[in-house]
């Protein structure tokens, strides 16, 4: 849960709590991204939060529907950053007497042996209405949580804030903070003790603005080597450029001056990219960026999903660009984010399993121009072909039924590579060493016109061919008269 992670195992005697330190038994969840895919887990929700409690990352989001809907909250949890457990109905509407609808952007913490999820309802536009942000409590990470106080906690707009989109930081000394606002202005509050009331600050003060260039909503604050690090969302939250950016300081009050943005949209990947939080690996200089996200081929306001990427970290200090990346290893056992054309499909065992089809296929929402993709291909038999498509677009059930290119391994051994437009034409062919229920790793450059495939040698390509036809599209996995496994997806910018 952002720095409460980084001061879990420090402040456990002033917090009172169980110190979130990673088991030695458990292996460190080192990754460039969520390698068995993105987004992580299935439905459409928004805003994450997250928390370490006793071994166990926990990731608190928003349920993305429209504001009449959106009146209860799920979580996840998982020991390994890869497999998780949905707990729905963590926090519902019926469990705070004053919320209405808009329930969002929940913020977790652990403290006096409670739990508890500060959280935003009823989208309230002026002092006059009933809403802004509350606190809820439970005994158990995964709830039911109620009520508090019977009423919201920040109540009013003050220095021009929206009571929306809070986020709770234990700094090493125990002072617990809230850092919240909408409409274009931030604030700062102390919490006490209780985690239930609002402190003040040395000169009387209840709420300081620390509003920074450009922001727009989505607080979040973590510390690293006695850093304190703001960051927060910008743009609109329905459109391509919402997006990430950060401010340093030696202080957790500020002054906040904004560095960059560090998570932007990218086109080939995903839009909308925003309201994060950040994960650290407990014991570790391990960092991740939890954030949610639309697919390219979604509009609708609250088609949003979640998705993390490693964060890294300059030398001084300063944040990285975080870069979207597309990998799926199948570990998960599940194939969310993908659509299927024709075949039948499964995720088990850490692979991506397809009966025979005549053309079956599956894709990820990318739009992919100059890119490496690679793939383990395991064809099951020793007849049709078995590969990866790209630069796909229109596809729809049938052999050739999507304008793009395939390469592919056949059983009587040799590579191919081919284009189709509902049509098959075929680009090169050579041989290859090929055997049943053996993995094949499987490379495609596309770079302009430039279109190489190499198979086990990543050095000397075995085609390489100029081709105008297709410049952009999906990517994805593909089989002909044969069933066939796939894993190690993953595709990235040349």
């Amino acid at each position: 849960m952002t720095s409460k992670i980084v001061v879990a195992a420090l402040a456990v005697s002033l917090l009172g709590g169980v110190p979130a330190v990673a088991s030695s038994a458990a292996a460190v969840p080192d990754f460039a991204t969520s390698e068995a895919g993105n987004p992580f887990v299935d439905g459409w929700y928004a805003d994450p939060d997250v928390a370490v409690y006793d071994n166990k990352y926990w990731v608190f989001p928003t349920s993305s529907r429209p504001y009449d809907e959106q009146t209860y909250l799920d979580a996840f949890s998982s020991t390994d950053l890869v497999n998780w457990t949905k707990h729905p109905n963590v926090l519902t509407k019926a469990n705070i007497s004053w919320a209405r609808r808009a329930v969002w952007a929940p913020a977790p913490v652990q403290r006096n042996g409670k739990y508890y999820l500060y959280f935003g309802a009823n989208d309230i536009q002026s002092n006059s209405e009933l809403g802004g942000i509350g606190v809820a409590v439970a005994d158990r990470p995964e709830g039911p949580y109620r009520d508090a106080i019977g009423k919201p906690l920040i109540a009013q707009f003050v220095n021009g804030a929206q009571p929306i989109d809070q986020d709770v930081f234990v700094d090493t000394d125990g002072q617990a903070y809230m850092y919240y606002g909408g409409w274009g202005h931030a604030n700062v509050v102390k919490l006490n003790a209780d985690m239930t009331s609002l402190g003040q600050f040395a000169d009387g003060s209840t709420y300081k603005e620390i509003t920074p260039a450009n922001f727009t909503e989505g607080s979040q604050m973590f510390k690293r080597n006695g850093k304190y690090y703001f960051m927060w969302s910008e743009d609109g939250w329905t459109g391509p450029n919402y997006a990430v950016s950060y401010a340093i300081s030696d202080s957790p009050t500020g002054p906040f001056t904004k560095i960059s943005r560090v998570l932007s949209q990218d086109a080939s990947v995903a839009r909308g990219s925003g309201h994060n939080s950040v994960i650290n690996v407990p014991g570790t200089d391990i960092w991740y960026i939890v954030y949610h996200r639309r697919p390219l081929s979604r509009t609708g306001a609250n088609d949003r999903q979640l998705a993390y990427d490693r964060m890294n970290f300059n030398a001084d200090g300063t944040i990285q660009p975080v870069t979207m990346r597309v990998e799926d290893n199948f570990d998960d056992r599940n194939a969310v984010g993908w659509t299927t054309h024709g075949g039948t499909w499964s995720a088990s065992g850490g692979r991506y399993e397809t009966g025979a089809s005549f053309g079956g296929k599956s894709l990820l929402d990318t739009n992919f121009s100059n890119f490496v993709q690679d793939a383990d291909v395991i064809p099951r038999s020793a007849g049709g072909d078995s590969g990866v498509v790209f630069r796909a677009t229109g596809a729809t059930t049938g052999t050739d039924s999507y304008r793009g290119y395939y390469a592919g391994i056949t059983g009587n051994g040799r590579v191919v590579l081919g284009k189709a437009d509902n049509n098959w034409t075929q680009l090169a062919s050579v041989p290859v060493t090929v055997r049943p229920n053996v993995a094949h790793h499987l490379r495609v450059e596309a770079i302009g016109s430039s279109i190489k495939v190499f198979v086990g040698d990543m050095a000397t390509p075995k085609i390489s061919v100029t081709d105008t036809s297709f410049s952009s599209g999906a990517n994805g996995v593909r089989v002909f008269n044969t069933g066939a496994a796939f894993d190690n997806f993953a595709v990235g910018h040349r």
